[in-house]
This record gives C-alpha cells, sequence and structure tokens, in this order.
C-alpha cells in the first residue's frame, strides 16, 4: 500500500510539471485496425475522455490493412514528439514473426506507454451451420474437410493464427477466408457467406445477445462474465487451447531515445521526453475516469489491465531500462 501511495504522489508530482508543456495542440491516437474492432471500442472510449481532461483533442484515425502494420509503419515514420500514439493489440507483436520483412522494428521504433486492456476471442458461428459446441464443430470439419470457411481479418492477423492454431490443435482442416479487417468479416459472417470465426466480445455480444451468431466457446483459460454459460475452448474439447487479445498505447520513439538517459527519468533531469510525459498524462487522466470507463469496458467485454510497477522500454542502441514512468493502466 506504502508503495501504491508513493507511486500516485510522484505520478501527480510528475504530471502537474510536465502538463504544462503537453500537449499544446491535438493528438492523434493511429488504430491499425478496421473500425468498430477489438481495439477500436476502447480506443475511442480512451480518446474521447482523454480529450475532455487534457483541454485537447485525442482524435482517432484508422489506419487497418496489412496485420496491422500499415498502421504502425505511419507511427513510425511520424514525428517523435508524443502527438502520435499507437493504440495497437495482439497483431504488433506477432508482425515480426509472420512478415519476412518489416519497414520498422515492432520492439526499439516504439516506446511502450501502457497496456490498456486484454479480453478472449469468442468462437462463434452463423446459426445457418447446425453445431452447437466444439465438439460437433470438429465433428462437422471432419466430415468435410476443408469445406467450412472461417473469416479473419487478414492474413497473419491476429484472428488468423487463434483460428489456424485452434485447426491445428483439434486435428482438423478449415478453409481460410481473409478479409480487409474485422468489420467486413463480421459482416460476411452475418450474412453467412462464412460460417466460422474467432473475434472479440465487442465484435460479437450484441450478435450473440440477439440470436444472430451462436457461441461456442471463448479462447481464454476462464469463461467470460460477459458470457457465463459459454465454456472455454479448453474444457468444450480441445484440451490446452488458449489465446488472449490485448490493447496496448505506444508512441514512436527511436529518435527520442537518442536522449533518454540510461537511468529511469526522473521530474528534475531535465531529459524527459514527450513520451514520457505522455505515459503520465495517460496514468494520471485514467485513474481520474477510470471508474466510468471500466465499467463501458467491461459491458464491452473487455478487462482492464492491472497495475504493474513499470515496463520496459527500448533505446534505439538496442540496450533496455525500465522507467518507472510507464504504468499499465489499471481499473
Amino acid at each position: 500500500m506504502m508503495r501504491l501511495a508513493l507511486f500516485i504522489f510522484f505520478l501527480s508530482i510528475a504530471f502537474n510539471g510536465w502538463a504544462q508543456s503537453w500537449p499544446s495542440r491535438p493528438i492523434r491516437m493511429v488504430i491499425p485496425l478496421s473500425p468498430g474492432g477489438f481495439a477500436d471500442v476502447p480506443g475511442r472510449i480512451l480518446a474521447a475522455r482523454l480529450s475532455s481532461l487534457l483541454g485537447y483533442n485525442v482524435f482517432v484515425e484508422n489506419r487497418p490493412g496489412a496485420g496491422g502494420t500499415i498502421g504502425a509503419d505511419f507511427v513510425a515514420k511520424s514525428a517523435p514528439d508524443g502527438y502520435t500514439l499507437l493504440f495497437t493489440g495482439t497483431p504488433h507483436v506477432i508482425s515480426a514473426w509472420v512478415y519476412k520483412k518489416l519497414p520498422y522494428d515492432p520492439l526499439k521504433d516504439f516506446e511502450p506507454v501502457a497496456l490498456v486492456a486484454s479480453g478472449p476471442y469468442v468462437l462463434v458461428v452463423n446459426p445457418q451451420l447446425p453445431v452447437h459446441s466444439i465438439r460437433e464443430l470438429i465433428a462437422a470439419a471432419k466430415a468435410q474437410p476443408g469445406k467450412i470457411d472461417y473469416a479473419s481479418s487478414g492474413n497473419g492477423s491476429a484472428q488468423h493464427l487463434v483460428s489456424a492454431l485452434f485447426a491445428s490443435m483439434a486435428g482438423i482442416e478449415l478453409n481460410h477466408v481473409p478479409y480487409k479487417g474485422s468489420g467486413p468479416a463480421m459482416q460476411d459472417l452475418l450474412g453467412g457467406q462464412v460460417k466460422v470465426s474467432f473475434a472479440g466480445i465487442p465484435n460479437v455480444l450484441p450478435h450473440v445477445k440477439a440470436g444472430r451468431l451462436r457461441a461456442l466457446a471463448v479462447s481464454t483459460p476462464q469463461r467470460s462474465p460477459d458470457l457465463p454459460d459459454v465454456p472455454t475452448a479448453a474444457e468444450a474439447g480441445v484440451p490446452g487451447y488458449q489465446a488472449t487479445n490485448f490493447v496496448a498505447n505506444s508512441a514512436f520513439t527511436s529518435q527520442v531515445t537518442v536522449t533518454m538517459p540510461v537511468a529511469p527519468p526522473t521530474p528534475s533531469n531535465g531529459h524527459v521526453t514527450a513520451v514520457s510525459t505522455t505515459s503520465v498524462s495517460i496514468a494520471v487522466t485514467w485513474r481520474a475516469v477510470r471508474t466510468d470507463t471500466t465499467r463501458r469496458w467491461t459491458g464491452g467485454g473487455v478487462s482492464c489491465c492491472t497495475p504493474v510497477r513499470s515496463t520496459t522500454a527500448f533505446t534505439s542502441s538496442g540496450s533496455t531500462h525500465t522507467p518507472n514512468f510507464m504504468p499499465r493502466l489499471w481499473a
């Protein structure tokens, strides 16, 4: 408790001293995924609350495509001044393993600001497919290998890999149909053009409740409180299967960290970067709005992350340090 009190005290001091210089103009929050997706929902909620508390507009700009790499590349090439943020998710950390060559380094070119929220994927089917459980889906797929289509937000996307992992562990063959974002994928799933998908709870929850989609399982080790009657994939027939979706805020940093000291930055050392200021501002803002925003996010099927003392920041030379002013957001 004492550590938490000291952390909040110094966080507040840092924010009060730095807020005079940042922000001084609107802030762009790039979401490299399609509108209406897992990252888009909490991103827009956070942007609206940040705008009202910071006094400057935090506007969302969707730049989807290529598994989130188009938007990430845009941020990587933006000025490292704290006015362009990347609100991204799971694809950001898997892109380096999916694409042979990226125009940026997912770790070294970005400063982690805050881990925001996490939640399960939900395995859903269109009611036109006459299956009501994972075991029935596996049986149907084995009876007609490669004939059942599943939708994803694109080749190499988190939805793609989560679904491919499921098929591999279940010993079945499904046909992958990639889309340019989770929004178009959801439209065709609802229309019956494709029958199966793993999607975030914000995408599927209203459709499951309305009977337009049927939920077979959640991907996390525990059941979701939003879908308490839906089993986990592990308990429903695929032991050991699990996958978690997350969203986080990052800022471009490869030029900023050239002047960042090796030791954790402090309010008095004169070398505080715009990224550090952004991190503190978001953390303090989150503390002020966490009750309302947590309620809205939970209603959308995502869980706010618990606090940790710090997160690792990467310098342009490849060495690392752990600045205490890079907390995760907490509920």
